[in-house]
């Protein structure tokens, strides 16, 4: 079975800088997107970014221009660059993949914490 790990949280100061990886253990075949998606305590998860499999990356509104999603040529990991970092970004970063034939793989998920 395919696993996803995430790295690269920790605790960052605001204004800061962190990149998230999420590697697979293996290559997934058939992958149609790759999303991050965040929860912070108390509240629902959210959606917070989205590449699929030919490029086009979408992200939650409020996080334009802020934040970056990309993944490597050999398609195994998936990145999320977080510059000027606010507290209210603090949460566990979750990455997903998703295959055209409606599989999805989830990763554990890593702690961001940006203190103010």
């Amino acid at each position: 079975q395919v696993q996803l790990v995430e790295s690269g949280g920790g605790l960052v100061q605001a204004g800061g800088s962190l990149r998230l990886s999420c590697t697979a253990s293996k290559s997934i075949s058939g992958v149609n997107y790759n999303q991050w998606y965040r929860q912070a305590p108390g509240k629902q998860r959210e959606l917070v970014a989205t590449i699929t499999s030919g490029g086009i990356t979408d992200y939650k509104d409020s996080l334009k221009g802020r934040f970056t999603i990309s993944r490597d040529n050999a398609g195994n990991t998936v990145y999320l660059q977080m510059n000027s970092l606010k507290p209210e970004d603090t949460a566990v970063y979750v990455c997903n993949a998703h295959t055209f034939i409606g599989y999805d793989c989830w990763g554990q998920g890593t702690q961001v914490t940006v203190s103010s």
